[in-house]
């Protein structure tokens, strides 16, 4: 899985009046949790940008001022509700041997014979909550759905690896092709010339 180094300054004051500075200079207040101690630290807005607004996912390496680095990932995350600015931001620390629990994207693969005949294919699950070690955890889980004709599903069991577990039931639907709105009205048209 890739990921991305954010650096970082602690903080000594975790008050309202220090994050709220903070926030006026450009930073945004962070915990880093997990480990022995909770890390308070800020960074820059702008190194949020690749993490945050960006549909890949990624694991963070944090980088603060007294020389400290660690693996984490992203935990929890706060906008402003009117100017959905980042306000403050949660990270979980973890070791090497690990494992994690992440969203991934899903991304298909091919073109569903469904499709070809005019068919739609729908999609019931964009991301996939998986837990495994962060060095074997793909940057998207790929789902080949050539073979689905209309109204087969693609469940989550089509695309299980050893190197991670997949976190839903295995009857959980990825996408479907169904029948598009306009091969169903061409279908109805035949009927009534007949």
């Amino acid at each position: 899985m890739k990921s991305i180094t954010i650096n970082g300054s602690k903080r000594e004051s975790v008050g309202k009046k220090a994050t709220k500075a903070l926030r006026n200079a450009g930073q945004v207040p962070c915990v880093l949790y997990g480990g022995k101690q909770v890390t308070h630290f800020s960074a820059p807005t702008i190194s949020f940008k690749d993490l945050v607004y960006t549909p890949d996912v990624y694991t963070v390496i944090l980088v603060l001022d007294d020389g400290t680095a660690a693996n984490a990932v992203m935990q929890d995350i706060q906008f402003h509700p009117v100017t959905d600015e980042i306000l403050h931001m949660d990270f979980y620390k973890f070791e090497d041997d690990q494992e994690i629990t992440m969203n991934i994207p899903v991304k298909t693969e091919g073109v569903p014979k469904g499709v070809k005949i005019g068919g739609v294919l729908r999609f019931n699950l964009r991301r996939m909550t998986v837990r495994g070690k962060a060095k074997n955890l793909p940057d998207v889980i790929v789902a080949d759905v050539t073979p689905l004709k209309i109204g087969q599903k693609l469940y989550v069991t089509a695309v299980k690896s050893e190197d991670y577990t997949i976190l839903h039931p295995d009857n959980t639907v990825i996408c479907q092709v169904k029948t598009s709105r306009n091969m169903s009205a061409s279908e109805e048209d035949e009927d009534d010339d007949e």
